[in-house]
């Protein structure tokens, strides 16, 4: 099993930038992203976190989320290497396919 790295410096800029373009941003004091999702009420958010849910269980990836009604907050980080890695952008391009759909 190989060990999971922090992104790079070229990886974050080619990788994060356009995750950012899309409304992501980084969280104060901490090497990680943050989302907030809004849907049309709270069956279509719960919608989008079972999707994201089933996706995170077969990635071994989970994200740190909070909802309330129709509003999605969402913080990804691996834990493993103590900051973003490639785990983060490939869930959280997910969520924005999963988001899409459903928006």
């Amino acid at each position: 099993k190989m060990a999971v790295v922090k992104l790079t410096s070229t990886e974050r800029t080619e990788l994060l930038t356009p995750l950012f373009d899309k409304g992501w941003t980084m969280v104060d004091q901490r090497d990680a992203i943050y989302k907030e999702f809004l849907f049309k009420d709270f069956s279509e958010s719960w919608g989008f976190m079972s999707r994201v849910a089933l996706k995170a269980e077969q990635m071994n990836h989970h994200p740190e989320w909070f909802n309330v009604y129709n509003k999605v907050q969402v913080t990804l980080a691996t834990h493993d290497c103590g900051g973003l890695s490639t785990k983060d952008v490939k869930l959280a391009n997910f969520l924005e396919t999963v988001a899409a759909k459903l928006q």
